[in-house]
C-alpha cells in the first residue's frame, strides 16, 4: 500500500459510547432520585427539622468520603484486571446496596449503608478513563467527554421525578398502595426497588456489549461479548445470519488488535499482537509520572469544583423543603439577617429538579460542543468558574421576593445559570485533566486519584453546607451556607489561571520516548495501516489454522470482499 495514502478521518465510536452511556445511566438516575425525599426521609428517623440539613449533609458526605478511600484502589484494579469487570462490579454493588438503603429504618443504618455503597463503586473515574482511551483525537474530545455528563443530565431529568413520584406510595397512591404493609412500613423503598431494575438493565448491557479498552486486556476472550453477539445474531434476519457468522471470526481478531480512535499509527504492542508475539508488559506508573505540575493543578481545581457544585445540589432540596417565614421588620434585616425557605414537599421538589435536569440536557447537547469548539476548552472553563460565586450569592435572596411566580422565576433562572456553568465546567475540567496526563499508561491511576480528591470535596462540601445551614437557621441567616459556597468557589477560581492547555497524553508507556522510537513508530504507522483490514494478507495462513476446518473455505470466499477498516469501537468510513 502506498505510504502517502490519506487515512480516513477519525469519527466518534458512537456504538461503544452509547453502550457505555446505557451502563452509566442507572447511577445518575438512582443518585438524583434521592434528592426530593431525602429531607423527609431524615425527618422520618426522628430528627428535628432544624437538624435535617446537618444529617442530610452527613449522609451524602459519608458516601463521598468512603468513595475517596477506595477510588485509587478501584483505579489500580482497572489497570490490572480491565475496565469492564471493575465497572460491572461497581454497578452490581450499587444496585444491591441502593435497594437495601431504601429499607433503612434508622439514621445509623442509612449512613452505614451509604458509606458501604460509596466504597464499593469507583466507576466515575474508570468510565472517564474508558472515554479517554476510546477517543484521543483532540477535536473530538469535547463531544466525547460531553456524553457522560449528558447521561447524568438525562438521569437528572428522570431521577428527581422518579424519587418524588414513587416515594411514600401509600400516601400518594392510596388506591393502589394504601393497604400495603410493605410500603407503609418502608415508605421510601419503592423508588429504590424500581431503580434496581434499571441497574440490572445497565449491568446486562455492559456485560453483553461493552468492549474492554485497556490495551493489555483487549485481546482476552470476553464471554459476555460472545453471548451478546450470539443474541444479536439471533434477532437478525435469517438471510443475514450466515454472512454474519462467517465474518465473526475475522472481525473479532481485527477489532481486538486494531488501534484506538486517534491512532496516528499502531503501537508496537499492537504489531506484536498481529504477529502472534506476546504483548509487552505494561510498566506500572510511578507517582512522579502521575503527579506532574499540571495534573496537580487540575486535580486541585477539580476538587474545588466538585466540593461546591455537589454541595449546592445537596443543600438546595433542604432549602426548598424548609418552611417559609413571613418577613417583617422584626425578623428581616437584609442583606445578612433573614430566614425562611419555600416549604415544598418531595413531589414539588422533584418537579423542579426535573426541569433543572431538562435545562442541563439542552445545554449539554446543543450548547457545550459548539461553544468549546469556538472559544476553546480553557476559556469556557474560566467563564464557568467565575459564574458560580455570583449564583451562590444571589440564591438565598429569592425568598425575599414578593409574589409566588416572580419568586419561582428568579429561582429557576439562577438554577439554569448554575446548570450552564456546571454542565460546561465539568467536561472542560475532565478534558483539561486528561490532556495533562503524561501518557495513556497513567490515565487509570490519574482518574482514580481524581475520583479520590473529588470525593473528598463531595464529602466535605455537603457536610459543611449542612452544618452551616443548621447554624444559619438558628441565627436568622439562611444565606450562610450559600455564601460559604461562594467563598469556596472564589478560592477555587484562582488556580484556574495557572492551567496550561496541553495537547494530550502520549501513547507510550513511559512519559517520554526517544527520537529513534518515534521514527520506528512512524514506520509502524504505514506498515500496520494495511494490517488493520479485516483480513491481513500476510497472516492468512495463520488465521485459517486458528479456525475450525468447517469455516476455512467460507473465510476464503469472503476474504477478498472485506476491506472495511475498524478501530475496535466503531467503523471509520
Amino acid at each position: 500500500m502506498p505510504r502517502n495514502l490519506e487515512r480516513p478521518k477519525p469519527k466518534l465510536p458512537a456504538k461503544q459510547l452509547a453502550i457505555l452511556a446505557v451502563a452509566r445511566f442507572a447511577e445518575p438516575l438512582a443518585m438524583t432520585s434521592v434528592y426530593p425525599y431525602l429531607p423527609e426521609m431524615i425527618a422520618s428517623f426522628g430528627v428535628q427539622h432544624k437538624d435535617v440539613a446537618k444529617w442530610a449533609g452527613a449522609t451524602s458526605a459519608v458516601f463521598s468520603l468512603a468513595q475517596s478511600t477506595t477510588a485509587v484502589l478501584w483505579g489500580r484494579a482497572s489497570d490490572k484486571f480491565g475496565r469492564k469487570p471493575v465497572i460491572m462490579m461497581g454497578l452490581f454493588c450499587t444496585m444491591v446496596l441502593f435497594i437495601v438503603w431504601g429499607f433503612s429504618t434508622s439514621l445509623t443504618m442509612a449512613i452505614v449503608v451509604r458509606g458501604i455503597q460509596g466504597a464499593s463503586n469507583g466507576n466515575v473515574g474508570i468510565i472517564r478513563t474508558m472515554v479517554a482511551e476510546m477517543v484521543q483525537d483532540k477535536e473530538l474530545q469535547p463531544k466525547a467527554f460531553s456524553v457522560m455528563p449528558l447521561v447524568w443530565s438525562i438521569g437528572s431529568v428522570f431521577g428527581p421525578a422518579f424519587g418524588g413520584v414513587f416515594a411514600k406510595p401509600a400516601e400518594q397512591f392510596p388506591g393502589l398502595f394504601g393497604d400495603s404493609y410493605l410500603f407503609n412500613k418502608f415508605p421510601f423503598a419503592l423508588p429504590n426497588m424500581l431503580a434496581g431494575i434499571v441497574f440490572l438493565m445497565s449491568l446486562t448491557t455492559a456485560a453483553l456489549f461493552l468492549q474492554e479498552t485497556l490495551q493489555s486486556k483487549r485481546h482476552s476472550r470476553d464471554w459476555g461479548l460472545v453471548l451478546g453477539q450470539r443474541i444479536t445474531e439471533a434477532f437478525k434476519h435469517r438471510s443475514h445470519r450466515r454472512q454474519q457468522k462467517l465474518r465473526r471470526y475475522s472481525m473479532q481478531d481485527a477489532e481486538a488488535s486494531a488501534p484506538l480512535l486517534q491512532a496516528a499509527g499502531t503501537s508496537r504492542s499492537n504489531k506484536a499482537a498481529h504477529d502472534g508475539a506476546p504483548l509487552e508488559k505494561l510498566v506500572r506508573p510511578t507517582m512522579a509520572a502521575v503527579f506532574t505540575r499540571q495534573t496537580v493543578i487540575n486535580l486541585v481545581v477539580y476538587t474545588f469544583l466538585a466540593l461546591h457544585s455537589v454541595a449546592f445540589d445537596q443543600i438546595l432540596p433542604v432549602f426548598l423543603n424548609y418552611p417559609p417565614i413571613e418577613h417583617t421588620r422584626d425578623n428581616t434585616f437584609p442583606p445578612l439577617f433573614f430566614s425562611g425557605g419555600f416549604g415544598l414537599n418531595s413531589g414539588s421538589i422533584g418537579t423542579i429538579f426535573t426541569l433543572y435536569g431538562i435545562a442541563c440536557g439542552v445545554i449539554q447537547f446543543f450548547v457545550f460542543p459548539p461553544l468549546c469548539t469556538r472559544f476553546g476548552v480553557l476559556n469556557c472553563f474560566r467563564a464557568c468558574v467565575l459564574t458560580f460565586p455570583v449564583v451562590y450569592i444571589l440564591i438565598p435572596f429569592t425568598v425575599l421576593i414578593e409574589g409566588l411566580h416572580p419568586r419561582y422565576a428568579a429561582l429557576f433562572v439562577l438554577m439554569v445559570i448554575k446548570a450552564f456553568a456546571v454542565i460546561v465546567g465539568f467536561p472542560c475540567t475532565t478534558i483539561l485533566l486528561t490532556n495533562s496526563a503524561a501518557s495513556l499508561n497513567v490515565l487509570g491511576t490519574l482518574n482514580g486519584f481524581a475520583t479520590t480528591f473529588s470525593a473528598l470535596g463531595r464529602a466535605s462540601g455537603p457536610a459543611l453546607a449542612g452544618l452551616t445551614f443548621s447554624w444559619g437557621v438558628k441565627n436568622n441567616m439562611i444565606g450562610a451556607p450559600w455564601w460559604v459556597l461562594a467563598l469556596i468557589a472564589i478560592i477555587g477560581c484562582l488556580p484556574v489561571w495557572m492551567i496550561v492547555e496541553e495537547d494530550g497524553p502520549s501513547r507510550d508507556n513511559s512519559a517520554g520516548s526517544s527520537d529513534a522510537e518515534d521514527e520506528e513508530e512512524e514506520e509502524d504507522e504505514d506498515t500496520n495501516y494495511e494490517d488493520v483490514a479485516v483480513f491481513d494478507e500476510d497472516d492468512d495462513d495463520d488465521d485459517e489454522d486458528d479456525l475450525p476446518s468447517g469455516h476455512r473455505r467460507a473465510l476464503q470466499r469472503v476474504q477478498s470482499q472485506n476491506t472495511t477498516t475498524h478501530n475496535g469501537y466503531g467503523t471509520l468510513k
